[in-house]
């Protein structure tokens, strides 16, 4: 499993810390730190703090993979 976060669109909100306390973490007041590829026995922690999210920032996935509901995206950037 691997854990993709849009860090940019990320509000600090702290509730995928409260799902899966383990893989997320604050370091200091406000920058979110996780570890990208945490075990599998976690999945159900981690869909927890997907679902959790307020601005829908964490996925699982592979970095490469489009978002659930985007189509795929070919070499030459075309659907």
């Amino acid at each position: 499993m691997r854990i993709i976060v849009d860090l940019v669109r990320c509000q600090s909100y702290g509730q995928c810390i409260y799902a899966a306390p383990t893989v997320f973490r604050f370091n200091g007041e406000a920058s979110l730190e996780f570890d990208y590829a945490p075990d599998d026995a976690l999945r159900e922690k981690v869909e927890r703090a997907v679902a959790a999210c307020p601005v829908q920032a964490i996925r699982i996935g592979l970095p490469d993979a489009p978002p659930a509901g985007e189509p795929p995206v070919t070499a030459r950037g075309e659907a």
